[in-house]
C-alpha cells in the first residue's frame, strides 16, 4: 500500500501525462514509417499470384493488412508473415525501418537478389525465417547485430561465401538452419560459443576442413546436421558426449575415426544416426541398444567390421537399418535377432561379406518391411515360401549370392513389389507364372541363374514393367507377344538362352525401349521392320541367332542407337544406306552373315573403328581401309541387250504418255483471266509445280475443316493429293499482306537445297491464279500428323486436351531435334542460313514425335558461317518473345539470334510458359524467371504435366524416398541452365548449336541410365 501511494503522488502523475503528451506525435510519425516500409516491400514485388498485396491499401489500417500484426499499445508492426505466397522480387531495404519487428517470416517464396544489410537495424528481431527463396550473395553479416535473435532459417537459397564468425555474438540463438546453399570454407570454431544453440544444420553446402572440437561445448544441442559437404579428418569424440543429442547426420563426407563403445550410453536420447559414406572404422557399438528410441541407423559405406550386435534387435522403434558396404564378415543367422524390431521398414546388408544359409526366420521380420537388400554376399540356401508375409515389400534384392532351389510361387502374392533383383544365384526350375499377379512390378532381373522352361505369358499382365532381364539361363520356347505389348522401357535382355521362333511383329510398340539384347539364342525368321519404330533404342543386340532375310532399312530411323550387333546370323541382301544416318553409332557389327553388294560410305561407314563387316564374302567397295574389291560395273552379256531394250521401252513409253497428258492438263485454264501467268525466280525451283486445281481439290476447296494453322503471311490447310492419296500440308500465301510475296520467294530460296531429317520436307509449289483471277501462291509440305509443339505444350483448343504425353525424355529429344536442325542450317548447308523465326508453332511433330523445323519465310543467308548477314535487322519481322534483343536495336542478323530463340524455346519446352505470359513484364522475363529460380526452385517452375507423365504417371516431385526427385531435379537444372545461357542478352555469351548438341546428348546419356544402375546408387543415398 505504501508503494502504491508513492507511485500515484500528484507530481508523479502530472509527469507521466506530460511524457505521454510529448511522445504522442513521435509515435504517430513512426506508425507512418511502418506503413511506408510495408508499401516499399509491396512495390518491389513483381509477382503476387494470390493477389495478397491488393489488400495493402488505404481502405484499412496497415495493422489489418494480411500478414501484418501490430502491438496493441503503439500500433507498431511486430510480425510480418508473408510465407508461402509464391511472391517474386527483391526484398526492399525498407524492411529495416520496421524497428519494432519481432518476427520476419518470408519463407517459401521466390525472393531474389541479396538480403539487404538494413535488416541489421531490427534490434528487436527474434525470428528470421527465409527458407526456400532465391537469395544470393553472402550471409548478411549485419544480421548479427540483432542480438535478440533466437531463430535463423535460410535453408534452400543460393547464398555463398563463408559462414561469418560474428554469429557467435548471438548469445540467445537457439536454431541456425543453413542447408542447401553454397557456403564454403570451414565451420567457424566460434559457433561453439553459442551456449543456447539447440539446432544446427549446415548440410548440403561446400564446407571443408575438420569438424571443430568446439562444437562439443554445445550442451543443449539436440540436432546436428553436417552431411553432404567435403568435411574431413577425425570426427570429434567430444560431440559423442552431448547427452541431449537426438539427431546426428554427418553422412556423405570423408570423416574418419571410431564410434565409441559407450555411444548409446552417452547419447541416450539419440533417435537418428546417419553417418554413411565416410571412412569410419572399428566395430558397431553394442551400446546403441541403450538408446531405445533409435529409429534410424544408417552407417553404410564405411570400413566397419563385425560382428553385428544382436542387441540391435531390442530396438522396437527401429525403422531403418543400413549397414551395407562394410566388411562386416558375419553370419547371416544374426538376422533372427531382428524379429523384435516390429517397426522395421528398411534393412540393407548389401556387400557386407555375410554368409551362411538363409534362415527361415527371414520371414519373421516386421510385416511393415518395404526394402530388403541382402545382395552381393555369400548367402546360400533357398528362398522360403513364407516370403509372402511381407505384403508391403516394394524392393527385394538378393542378387549375387549362392541361393538355390526353385523360386517360390508365393512371391506372386507380393502385389506391392516394384523391383525384384535375384540375378547371379543358382535358382532353378521355372519362372513362376504368379509373377504376373504383381501389377506394380517395374523391374524383374533373374539373369545368370539355372532357370528353364518358357517365359510366362502372364508377365504381360505386369502393365508397369519397365525392365525384364532373363539372360544367361536355360529358357526355351517363344518370346510371348503379350510381353512385347507391356510397357517395357529400360530393357528387354534375354541373351544366352535357348529361345526359338521369330520375333513378334509388334516389336515396334516398344517405342521407349532403351536396350534390346536377345543375342546367343535360336531365334529365326526375319528382323521385323517395325523395330525401326523403337526410337529410344540405344542398344540392339541380335548376334548369334538364325535370323534370315534382309536388314530392314527402317533401322536407319533409330537415331538414339549407339550399338547394333547383328553378327553371326544368316542375313542376306545389301547393307541399307540408311544406317549411315545413325549419328550416335559407336559400334555397328554386321560380321559373318551373307551380305552382298557395295558397303555404304559416309557416317559410321567412314570410321573403321566403329563398324565391322568381316565374314561377308560378297561385299565390295566401301572405304579404302576395308581392303575390299572394287564393285563390278556388270558388263552386258550376249543377248541381254534386246531384253533391256524391251524393258526400257515398256517403262518409258507409258511414262511419256502420262507426262504428255499431265502437261496438257496443267495448261488447261481454270477460268479466263486478263492476267497471264507471271514468271518469277521460283521458275528455277527444283520442286515440281502443281496446278491451282490440284491444290483446290486436295484441300476440299480450302475448307474451314481443313484449316490447321494461320500466320501473318499465310494459312495452312491439310490435304490429300491425288492420285497417290498423299497427305500434305498446304501453305497458302496471303498475297494481300505486304511482304507475303517476299516471304514466298525467301522460303523457296531457303529450302531449295536443304536436306535434313529435322527440317520439314517440301513436296511441291504452286504459282498460278485462283478462280477470281488473282495471283495465287502456295507451298506443299509433307503432313506432320502430330501438329506443332505449341499445341502439345499449351493445348490451344479443346481438341488438344488429351495431349499430355510429353514427358522429360520426349521433350529432351525434341530439343535435340531442333538443335540438330539449327546446326545443319548454321554450319552444314551450302550457304549458312538463319531461320529468324524459331518458335513452338514452327516446330512440327511427326507420328514418332520427331521434331521438324518449318516456315522459312523470314530466313536470311550468310556469306560464311562466322559472318553476320549484310543487312541490319531494322524492320525485321520475327515473333515477339522469341526475337533476340539485338534485333530490336538494329543489330545484324546472326546465328546467335537463332540461338537466343532456341534458348527461349528450350525454357518454354520445360516450364510450359510462353515468353509472352502475362506474368512477364518489361523488367521480368521468362529468362529472368528461370535464372532466378535455379537451382533450388527448379521443381516449382517446370511444367507439372511433364512431371506427371514421368515414371508411369507418378508425380516425380513426390518421390524423394528413392532419390528420383534428386535425379530429375539435377537433370532439369542442367537443361534449364543451358536455356538461360542461350537466351543471354549479349550474343557472345550464347552457346553455339554444336556445343548445345554435345551438352544435350551428354544430359540424355546421364538421365537414361538403366534403373538397375540407379538402384545401386540408392544404397549410398538412403541417409
Amino acid at each position: 500500500m505504501a508503494y502504491a501511494k508513492k507511485i500515484f503522488r500528484p507530481g508523479f502523475f502530472i509527469s507521466v501525462l506530460l511524457l505521454m503528451h510529448f511522445t504522442a506525435p513521435a509515435s504517430a510519425a513512426t506508425n507512418e514509417t511502418d506503413r511506408q516500409a510495408l508499401l516499399d516491400i509491396k512495390h518491389l514485388i513483381t509477382q503476387d499470384p494470390f493477389q495478397v498485396f491488393n489488400s495493402w491499401n488505404n481502405s484499412v489500417h496497415f495493422c489489418n493488412w494480411p500478414g501484418v500484426a501490430c502491438s496493441n499499445l503503439h500500433q507498431r508492426v511486430t510480425v510480418l508473415n508473408i510465407s508461402s505466397l509464391k511472391l517474386v522480387g527483391p526484398l526492399s531495404p525498407s524492411v529495416g525501418n520496421l524497428s519494432f519487428l519481432h518476427n520476419l517470416s518470408i519463407q517459401d517464396n521466390s525472393f531474389l537478389g541479396e538480403i539487404p544489410q538494413e535488416i541489421g537495424k531490427l534490434f528487436r528481431l527474434e525470428y528470421f525465417l527465409s527458407a526456400n527463396n532465391s537469395f544470393e550473395g553472402e550471409f548478411p553479416v549485419n544480421l548479427t547485430r540483432c542480438i535478440l535473435l533466437q531463430f535463423i532459417d535460410l535453408r534452400g537459397n543460393s547464398l555463398s561465401g563463408k559462414i561469418p564468425d560474428e554469429l557467435s555474438t548471438l548469445s540467445r540463438l537457439r536454431v541456425l538452419k543453413l542447408p542447401r546453399n553454397n557456403f564454403s570454407g570451414k565451420i567457424p570454431p566460434s559457433l561453439g560459443n553459442l551456449s543456447s544453440l539447440e539446432y544446427l544444420a549446415l548440410n548440403k553446402n561446400s564446407l571443408e576442413g575438420n569438424v571443430p572440437i568446439e562444437l562439443g561445448k554445445l550442451s543443449k544441442l539436440y540436432y546436428l546436421a553436417l552431411s553432404s559437404n567435403t568435411l574431413s579428418g577425425i570426427f570429434p569424440s567430444e560431440i559423442f558426449n552431448i547427452s541431449s543429442l537426438q539427431t546426428l547426420s554427418i553422412t556423405n563426407n570423408t570423416l574418419s575415426g571410431h564410434f565409441p563403445a559407450n555411444l548409446g550410453v552417452n547419447l541416450p536420447k539419440l533417435t537418428t544416426l546417419l553417418a554413411g559414406i565416410n571412412q569410419f572404422s572399428g566395430s558397431i557399438p553394442a551400446s546403441l541398444a541403450n538408446a531405445s528410441g533409435l529409429t534410424e541407423i544408417s552407417i553404410g559405406n564405411n570400413s566397419l567390421t563385425g560382428p553385428i550386435p544382436r542387441s540391435l534387435g531390442s530396438l522396437q522403434e527401429l525403422r531403418l537399418l543400413h549397414l551395407g558396404h562394410n566388411p562386416l564378415g558375419t553370419d547371416i543367422s544374426f538376422i533372427t535377432s531382428l524379429s523384435n524390431c516390429t517397426s522395421l521398414q528398411l534393412l540393407s546388408l548389401s556387400s557386407t561379406q555375410i554368409g551362411g544359409v538363409l534362415p527361415n526366420s527371414i520371414v519373421n521380420l516386421s510385416a511393415t518391411l518395404e526394402y530388403l537388400w541382402l545382395n552381393d554376399n555369400y548367402i546360400s540356401g533357398s528362398l522360403p515360401e513364407g516370403i509372402d508375409y511381407y505384403l508391403n515389400l516394394a524392393f527385394l534384392d538378393l542378387s549375387m549370392n549362392s541361393l538355390t532351389s526353385n523360386l517360390p510361387n508365393s512371391i506372386g502374392q507380393l502385389t506391392n513389389l516394384q523391383e525384384v533383383h535375384l540375378y547371379e544365384n543358382k535358382f532353378s526350375g521355372k519362372i513362376p507364372p504368379s509373377f504376373g499377379n504383381i501389377t506394380n512390378l517395374q523391374i524383374l532381373i533373374l539373369e545368370d541363374n539355372l532357370l528353364d522352361g518358357s517365359i510366362p505369358v502372364s508377365l504381360g499382365n505386369c502393365s508397369n514393367l519397365q525392365g525384364l532381364h532373363l539372360a544367361k539361363n536355360q529358357l526355351t520356347g517363344f518370346l510371348p507377344r503379350e510381353v512385347i505389348l507391356s510397357s517395357l522401357t529400360i530393357g528387354l535382355i534375354l541373351a544366352q538362352n535357348q529361345l526359338t521362333g521369330s520375333l513378334p511383329s509388334e516389336m515396334g510398340t516398344l517405342k521407349s525401349l532403351v536396350t534390346l539384347n536377345i543375342g546367343e539364342n535360336k531365334f529365326s525368321g526375319g528382323i521385323p521392320d517395325s523395330l525401326g519404330d523403337c526410337l529410344m533404342l540405344e542398344e540392339l543386340n541380335m548376334e548369334g541367332n538364325s535370323f534370315a532375310g534382309t536388314i530392314p532399312s527402317s533401322l536407319g530411323n533409330l537415331k538414339s542407337t549407339q550399338i547394333i550387333n547383328l553378327s553371326r546370323n544368316n542375313l542376306s541382301g545389301i547393307i541399307p544406306a540408311s544406317l549411315r544416318n545413325l549419328s550416335l553409332m559407336e559400334n555397328l557389327n554386321l560380321s559373318f552373315n551373307m551380305l552382298e553388294g557395295e558397303v555404304p560410305t559416309g557416317g559410321v561407314f567412314n570410321n573403321l573403328g566403329k563398324f565391322s563387316v568381316h565374314g561377308n564374302q560378297k561385299l565390295c567397295g566401301g572405304i579404302k581401309s576395308l581392303n575390299l574389291s572394287v564393285c563390278p560395273s556388270f558388263p552386258k552379256k550376249q543377248g541381254q541387250h534386246s531384253v533391256q531394250v524391251v524393258i526400257i521401252l515398256a517403262i518409258t513409253v507409258p511414262l511419256f504418255i502420262i507426262l504428255l497428258i499431265a502437261s496438257i492438263y496443267a495448261k488447261w485454264p481454270v477460268k479466263s483471266s486478263k492476267h497471264p501467268l507471271r514468271a518469277n525466280s521460283t521458275d528455277e525451283n527444283p520442286y515440281p509445280r502443281i496446278s491451282y486445281r490440284e491444290v483446290f481439290q486436295s484441300t476440299c476447296g480450302f475448307s474451314v475443316e481443313n484449316l490447321i494453322g494461320e500466320g501473318r503471311y499465310g494459312c495452312v490447310y491439310k490435304g490429300v493429293l491425288s492420285p497417290r492419296e498423299q497427305h500434305v500440308a498446304v501453305k497458302v500465301l496471303k498475297l494481300q499482306e505486304r511482304g507475303a510475296n517476299k516471304s514466298f520467294l525467301a522460303e523457296c530460296e531457303a529450302i531449295r537445297n536443304l536436306r535434313h531429317r529435322n527440317l520439314v520436307k517440301i513436296i511441291s509449289t504452286c504459282s498460278s491464279i485462283d478462280l477470281e483471277g488473282n495471283d495465287f501462291k502456295a507451298l506443299v509440305y509433307g503432313f506432320m500428323p502430330k501438329g506443332s509443339l505449341e499445341t502439345w505444350l499449351h493445348r490451344v483448343s479443346p481438341e488438344h486436351d488429351d495431349l499430355k504425353k510429353l514427358n522429360v525424355h520426349l521433350r529432351l529429344n525434341i530439343a535435340i531435334d531442333v538443335a540438330l536442325a539449327l546446326d545443319y542450317l548454321h554450319h552444314h548447308s551450302k550457304t549458312p542460313i538463319i531461320h529468324c523465326d524459331l518458335k513452338p508453332s514452327n516446330i512440327l511433330l511427326d507420328d514418332d514425335l520427331c521434331a521438324h523445323l518449318s516456315d522459312f519465310g523470314l530466313a536470311k543467308f550468310l556469306s560464311t558461317p562466322e559472318s553476320t548477314s549484310n543487312g541490319s535487322s531494322i524492320g525485321f519481322g520475327g515473333t515477339i518473345g522469341y526475337i533476340a534483343p539485338e534485333y530490336g536495336m538494329g543489330g545484324s542478323v546472326s546465328t546467335q539470334g537463332d540461338m537466343y530463340s532456341f534458348g527461349i524455346v528450350l525454357l518454354e519446352l520445360f516450364t510450359g510458359k510462353r515468353p509472352t505470359n502475362s506474368m512477364f513484364t518489361e523488367n521480368f522475363s521468362l529468362h529472368y524467371y528461370v535464372k532466378t529460380s535455379l537451382p533450388n526452385l527448379v521443381m516449382e517452375i517446370v511444367d507439372p504435366d511433364m512431371l506427371m507423365t514421368e515414371e508411369n504417371g507418378q508425380n516425380m516431385t513426390d518421390q524423394a524416398s528413392d532419390g528420383s526427385k534428386m535425379r530429375i531435379e539435377e537433370f532439369l537444372v542442367r537443361v534449364l541452365r543451358m536455356g538461360v545461357v542461350c537466351s543471354s542478352e549479349l550474343p557472345d555469351e550464347r552457346m553455339d548449336s554444336r556445343d548445345v548438341i554435345r551438352e544435350l546428348q551428354a544430359i540424355k546419356e546421364t538421365f537414361q541410365e538403366t534403373k538397375e544402375k540407379r538402384m545401386r546408387r540408392r544404397y549410398e543415398s538412403i541417409a
